[in-house]
């Protein structure tokens, strides 16, 4: 999938993958894809709340073993 910026949480615990996926968010333009790459399991449910309570698109969720990759769509304001 095409993204326009990738954000490694690798290692990170609730809340700081969000708070990564905030600050990616911000430097892109409305549309644009991000990627987020983490390996806590809590971060399925977080990035599906998140996305759900501010209007953001979880494109697709990839599993390999304990690592997550998401690919958000940002909202068009």
């Amino acid at each position: 999938m095409d993204f326009a910026k990738e954000v490694d949480a690798s290692g990170l615990n609730c809340p700081l993958p969000i708070l990564r996926c905030k600050k990616g968010l911000s430097e892109l333009e409305a549309a644009q894809v991000l990627k987020i790459i983490a390996t806590d399991p809590g971060s399925v449910k977080d990035f599906n709340a998140f996305c759900a309570q501010t209007g953001h698109a979880l494109l697709q969720l990839d599993q390999d073993g304990k690592t997550f990759t998401f690919y958000i769509k940002k909202r068009a304001d």
